[in-house]
């Protein structure tokens, strides 16, 4: 008889229903989820390009590995491996039903010598059929599943089973798989493409107001399933969540609208927030009603199936004051008003030398949590001579690591400075000066190019008054040849003995010289830095030789530091303000401005926006989400787990007696199997033993 010839669909479908098969399917899935958990999901092109590099983050792109969980790719081994399970269920779902209604009772007398268990007796006084009643009685009682079978004259069989359990585990285990692929299908973006595929829903990648947004880029209220985000600030309503995509954002209609009545926030003595909490208001579209609830982290409010969760909060348009202050002393000062979010045209010479500028207002933060830890290196680099910062090369934003402090420091505005052909750096400025153990504080001024750096900081010290006018005063005094030249001949007389005239003109020469460089007034060639203590470093390279390169810049450190006190006293006395008193404050005041007055050179714009005054409005950002495949999650979970323990812990034990008359006897023969062997099987074998054939253990 020649087997049926296998052809190419049912050879699929036999690959396709395969244990392996679906292993290998789990284990993609598995890697995937690694890489979805490894690199950021649904971030900015640009961060991918600074991270990975653009060969990395290309490939990462094309192969959506920056949204895998959204991936065509990741949802098609999903649908194959809810198919290849499915197909195994149906394959082994019959023959296991079967399986469990069949006792094997039809097994041959002579197979019952071939198990490991087995147990032969006589039974003196019993008839087979009188042994087989009280023997099966004997097992149903015990919890087996018992059948009896006569077969002719020759004697009776009895078949029982226990622990069929065992077999339903199997079921209950892939059917889990199944479920739950369903419900991260159903709950994941599928449907939300398939309205993409399907509806003509397209992300939108513009900008401008919610309400202008198109017809194609939003979805229906009716969305079975949905995960997005809702921003509302206090005392305003909204009812459209933003869906962020790989490729823009779809806009989510919701059937009510959230009112935000107050955002609260407590922290810590740190200042570290510990509660965020919304007090809301839910308002029908359809019937009008109004629902008030209040949402916190992890204690979301519920409506028409749709889930509210606190998420975070951000701003809601708070109204911020700034004052401009001229980063060279002299320009004209101003103050703009404005709000978190919009923008304010700078006209000419107002934004940094540009004919036209934009200022954004980016983000306020009422709190900043900051750890200063750092502050006893950083007192050392401070109390640290000039000498020492002009041999390290080190501005005023060096740091140290030491021990985490943290500490509230205060509010910060963040805003951008975008030129008219739209490119923009970003600033970070804090509202009061910090106490970072330089023994003066400093007013933080951070800047970054793009979004994907880190802010660099210029410190510039607060003067006696806590402002910022003290430096700015001689940073214009620097920058005043004039009034430098009186600094240079004022330091020159003090300095030297009166007797000495020659030696006086030759200090003022030398003073004058590194004053000049050091204010960036004088040349330093091409390449070399153009101001501060770096192109004093270069001076020194290229006109001292090595070896006396160390005792000139100790004499060029000294004779700056007294040049710059001297420019600061005529500064005060050009204002009109009394003599600074040369004592240790001072000179902590003198050393930081003078690590400022270095680094101020490279900071790229004329004007710094310092935040005066401002008005909170708080918003709360609101995770909502429709997700009823959660609830199949759920099922597929609890089978899982009723699943393995029934594979794991429910072992299928099968038994045979086996009666037949002999003489004035019946004669026994009893087996069992197991599908596994363990040291139970032998312990209960020996109850069955003494119970069913009294054969003692």
């Amino acid at each position: 008889m020649t087997e049926p010839k296998t052809t190419p669909s049912r050879a699929l479908l036999e690959l396709v229903s395969s244990m392996r098969f679906a292993i290998a399917l789990l284990t993609v899935i598995c890697i995937a989820s690694v890489i979805g958990t490894v690199i950021k999901q649904h971030e900015p092109a640009s961060n991918y390009v600074n991270q990975f590099g653009p060969f990395w983050s290309d490939v990462f792109l094309t192969a959506r590995l920056n949204a895998v969980y959204s991936a065509p790719w990741f949802l098609l081994i999903l649908a194959f491996l809810v198919v290849s399970t499915s197909l195994c269920i149906a394959r082994n779902t019959p023959k296991i039903l079967a399986d469990l209604r069949s006792l094997k009772e039809d097994i041959r007398e002579q197979s019952l010598r071939a198990f490991h268990h087995r147990a032969q007796a006589q039974l003196a006084g019993e008839t087979p059929e009188g042994a087989a009643q009280r023997i099966g009685h004997s097992l149903a009682s015990g919890g087996w599943k018992v059948k009896l079978q006569q077969r002719g004259d020759t004697g009776w069989m009895v078949a029982a089973r226990t622990g069929a359990a065992n077999k339903l585990g199997y079921l209950a285990a892939h059917s889990a798989i199944v479920l739950v692929c369903l419900g991260g299908l159903l709950d994941g973006d599928l449907i939300v493409r398939a309205q993409m595929w399907l509806g003509n829903k397209t992300p939108f990648t513009g900008g401008g107001m919610i309400a202008d947004v198109p017809q194609q880029h939003r979805l229906a209220s009716n969305n079975p399933t949905f995960r997005g985000n809702l921003l509302v600030a206090e005392g305003t309503q909204s009812s459209t969540a933003v869906l962020t995509q790989s490729n823009g954002i779809l806009l989510q209609e919701l059937p009510f609208s959230v009112e935000l009545k107050k955002f609260t926030v407590e922290h810590y003595s740190t200042g570290m927030p510990k509660l965020f909490a919304s007090e809301i208001v839910i308002h029908d579209r359809e019937t009008g009603k109004q629902v008030p609830a209040r949402v916190e982290v992890n204690r979301p409010a519920s409506y028409k199936g749709i889930e509210i969760y606190q998420s975070s909060f951000d701003d809601g348009g708070s109204a911020v004051k700034l004052a401009a202050l001229p980063m060279d002393g002299r320009g004209k000062r101003f103050e703009i008003e404005g709000t978190i979010g919009g923008t304010s045209p700078l006209t000419r010479g107002q934004g940094g030398g540009a004919d036209k500028m934009t200022l954004e207002y980016t983000g306020l933060r009422v709190m900043n949590v900051e750890d200063l830890g750092a502050g006893a290196g950083a007192a050392d680099t401070a109390r640290m001579d000039l000498r020492g910062g002009l041999e390290a090369r080190l501005g005023a934003a060096n740091k140290t690591q030491s021990k985490k402090e943290l500490r509230n420091v205060g509010p910060s505005i963040t805003y951008k400075l975008r030129d008219a052909a739209g490119q923009a750096r970003e600033f970070h400025n804090y509202m009061l000066p910090i106490e970072l153990g330089e023994g003066v504080p400093v007013f933080l001024l951070g800047m970054r190019e793009t979004p994907a750096d880190s802010f660099r900081y210029l410190r510039v010290p607060a003067d006696e008054n806590g402002t910022l006018e003290g430096f700015l005063r001689l940073r214009a005094a620097l920058a005043d040849a004039a009034l430098r030249e009186q600094a240079v001949q004022s330091y020159a007389v003090k300095a030297t003995d009166p007797a000495k005239p020659e030696l006086a003109r030759q200090l003022a020469a030398s003073t004058g010289r590194a004053l000049a460089i050091f204010a960036g007034a004088s040349p330093t060639g091409a390449g070399r830095a153009n101001g501060g203590l770096q192109a004093i470093s270069d001076f020194l390279e290229a006109n001292v030789p090595e070896a006396e390169r160390a005792r000139a810049g100790e004499v060029l450190v000294r004779i700056l530091n007294g040049a710059l006190f001297e420019l600061a006293q005529l500064a005060r006395e050009r204002d009109g303000l009394k003599p600074m008193v040369f004592n240790e404050q001072a000179q902590r005041f003198m050393t930081q401005a003078v690590l400022a007055l270095s680094d101020v050179h490279a900071y790229p714009a004329d004007l710094a926006f310092q935040l005066k005054d401002f008005k909170q409005v708080q918003a709360s950002v609101f995770q909502v989400t429709r997700s009823p495949g959660h609830y199949i999650v759920y099922l597929g979970c609890a089978l899982l787990i009723l699943g393995v323990f029934a594979m794991l812990y429910v072992r299928e034990r099968r038994a045979w007696v086996w009666l037949a008359r002999t003489g004035e006897a019946t004669e026994a023969t009893l087996a069992m199997s197991s599908n596994r062997q363990v040291m139970d099987n032998d312990r209960e074998f020996a109850q069955l033993k003494q119970a069913l054939l009294g054969v003692s253990p």
